[in-house]
């Protein structure tokens, strides 16, 4: 390192650096050389496969028809040591209690869950039993498990943390078990017994009439989806009497606002004026900004709380896996849930596992090609590595499924083309000038986000391990 270069780098420490230094911008202008690479790069498959819709006003509205589903989100819970708790207002997530605010009594509700440990192979609740109890599931996983076409047993649906059952008894007093749940790994529960609900029901006669007008409220004619019904008559002779029908709309439908990533570059006008041949130290700095700025785009539409996709798929449509790990007939049943799926989004480590779980079965993983590219596939979907989908401490992590495009009712990017100072579509370079220390600054900004136009359109294999090899 040259004297010049040993006093930049103790300025930089005591300074501040703020911008390229010319020790630096020099590796650019002298011998044969690469231009700058940078270990951040990776494939971004879900930024290129996705349709993306131009956002005018800088906001996009989903608009469904009415659907009566509540209370199918999940439970946040609690942990201290070895003790478990639900979050009071966590319980408005059970059916019957969506709406009820009363916080002192949710507080009182929550005080009341006894936490239960059960065994691996434990059934919690057997079919024709009583319902008499609430299970809110902290951690593990329970089969639900019915008869088969023949009398024998069939896993209905597998639940995991976050999940609750035996709701019903909140508002039916005399309903039963339709199916047995049994643990198929160590659970931790929160166990809230209907006695226990109506003895503080008839104390606080704020939540007595709560449950009293849920019960009384009409069920509601809707489909399979949950939405409400159209009336219609088939098959019909004669001058039978046609029914009069129409399709409402959610009166308050979703509006997905454009997010946005930023950052201001800078460069020292010394750096511009005198490092630029052969390669442009400006155009470089852009590119690996821009480079960060895509990969963090992706992780937001990955993660992101407000909109990511792992935060919004639908409850109804995330699946456990059997076993724990990624085998074929799990994401035969992701499949399963949606027509028209484009592809699968899963880390790379998550596609290792699952092909190790079709290597144990003699299946192979046939590739497809995509623009040139040699992508492995499921069933003739593609599976597109995502480094951006977490894996947990405990080596578990998530595959996604989806459908893509407004025509087929998918998942789709939006942004906004046209911004002013534009050199890809939604992502400008806004020059800002140069301030006193010879800094020039550039703002460089992406806006984006993603929708999910109906539930089905995306689901996720979650609780996915990928550390077991045998």
């Amino acid at each position: 390192m040259t004297v010049e270069a040993d006093r930049e780098a103790v300025q930089a420490q005591t300074t501040g650096q703020q911008s390229l230094a010319t020790s630096a911008a020099r590796n650019l202008a002298t011998t044969s050389k690469s231009v700058p690479q940078t270990q951040e790069t990776s494939s971004r498959w879900l930024l290129r496969m996705l349709p993306w819709v131009d956002v005018r006003g800088g906001t996009y509205r989903v608009n469904r028809r009415l659907s009566y589903a509540v209370g199918d989100g999940r439970v946040t819970f609690v942990q201290t040591g070895g003790r478990v708790s639900v979050i009071p207002a966590e319980l408005g997530e059970l059916p019957a209690l969506r709406g009820f605010a009363d916080e002192e009594v949710l507080g009182e509700l929550a005080g009341r869950c006894e936490q239960v440990d059960f065994a691996q192979g434990a059934v919690l609740a057997a079919a024709g039993d009583s319902k008499d109890r609430v299970f809110l599931l902290a951690h593990g996983r329970v089969e639900k498990v019915g008869t088969g076409a023949y009398g024998g047993e069939t896993v209905l649906e597998v639940l995991a943390d976050g999940a609750y059952f035996g709701e019903q008894c909140l508002t039916e007093p005399e309903a039963a078990w339709e199916s047995t749940f049994r643990a198929t790994t160590a659970c931790t529960v929160l166990v809230l017994p209907r006695s226990d609900v109506e003895n503080l029901a008839e104390r606080a006669r704020s939540l007595g009439t709560h449950l009293e007008t849920v019960a009384a409220l009409p069920q509601q004619r809707t489909n399979s989806y949950g939405e409400s019904a159209v009336d219609l008559s088939a098959g019909h002779v004669g001058e039978s009497r046609i029914p009069h029908t129409y399709v409402d709309y959610e009166a308050s439908p979703r509006e997905y606002e454009l997010s946005v990533a930023q950052t201001v570059l800078k460069i020292h006008s010394r750096v511009a004026d005198l490092y630029n041949d052969p390669m442009n130290q400006t155009e470089q700095q852009l590119r690996l900004t821009l480079e960060a700025l895509r990969e963090r785009q992706e992780h937001e539409l990955v993660n992101n709380p407000e909109f990511g996709l792992l935060s919004n798929c639908d409850y109804g449509q995330r699946l456990q896996p059997h076993d724990g790990v990624p085998s074929p007939d799990d994401m035969d049943e992701l499949l399963s849930r949606r027509r028209g799926n484009k592809f699968f989004l899963a880390h790379p480590r998550a596609i290792a596992a699952f092909g190790r779980e079709c290597n144990k079965r003699g299946l192979t993983l046939d590739p497809v090609d995509v623009g040139g590219h040699r992508i492995p596939a499921w069933r003739g979907v593609p599976i597109y590595p995502c480094g951006k989908i977490p894996v947990t401490d405990a080596r578990t992590t998530s595959i996604l499924c989806m459908r893509t495009g407004e025509d087929d009712q998918g998942v789709i990017g939006l942004r906004q083309s046209g911004i002013p100072d534009e050199i890809e579509p939604s992502l400008s370079v806004r020059f800002m000038g140069i301030d006193e220390q010879a800094l020039i600054s550039y703002l460089v900004t992406a806006y984006y986000s993603a929708a999910i136009l109906v539930p089905d359109a995306l689901g996720v294999l979650e609780n996915v391990e990928v550390g077991r090899w045998r």
